[in-house]
């Protein structure tokens, strides 16, 4: 009996995680067939360099995806805002990064920084192992952020890669309190 409830709960999750990713590859899919035809149209500095002050995409990590915003303020430091949307709630986080080339490797850099989030979640999905209590709409918390990555700048074309892992501690008495070191993703900006 418990193997068959683990089984329909397994597969309800990997249901919903996998129509939830395939929605963000059509997405994906979408944002580059509407940008790759304008690259060569584009005279921006960003085009013909592998420097960049703004940019604006997607990241996925899986089951979650993310509009990123990410602007310079000076050559070694951004602002990244971003705003994640997921089948349990959202969540928009800010971070501060500070970057450092890597030698050898034009456009390539890495980066850590500090940051912030706001958390939402309505926790319709938690199943059996854990149960709602009667009443229960869902809960807001807050929390801190750390975020080590890789950030590649294409040179002759405005797009901008990058891959990072985003550690984070939320405050609050539900389920997701506490240090969590699972989180990060895959981005891939438009320059300008």
């Amino acid at each position: 009996m418990l193997k068959f409830c683990w089984h329909g709960f397994y597969k309800t999750v990997f249901e919903q995680t996998h129509d939830i990713m395939k929605k963000q590859f059509l997405l994906a899919i979408f944002i580059l067939i509407i940008f790759i035809p304008n690259v060569e149209a584009q005279k921006s500095n960003s085009s013909n360099s592998y420097n960049y002050t703004t940019a604006l995409g997607m990241k996925i990590y899986p089951g979650v995806g993310a509009v990123t915003f990410k602007h310079f303020l000076k050559e070694t430091q951004a602002i990244e805002a971003l705003g994640y949307f997921w089948n349990k709630g959202g969540r928009i986080t800010g971070l501060y990064e500070f970057y450092w080339d890597i030698n050898g490797a034009p456009g390539l850099k890495w980066y850590v920084g500090p940051g912030a989030h706001f958390s939402f979640y309505n926790d319709k999905y938690h199943g059996d192992d854990y149960p709602v209590p009667p009443g229960y709409k869902g809960y807001a918390a807050f929390g801190i952020d750390g975020v080590l990555g890789l950030d590649y700048k294409f040179g002759k074309i405005p797009l901008n890669l990058s891959v990072d892992w985003q550690p984070y501690y939320e405050f609050g008495d539900q389920w997701y309190y506490g240090f969590n070191g699972n989180f990060g993703g895959v981005a891939a900006r438009y320059t300008f």
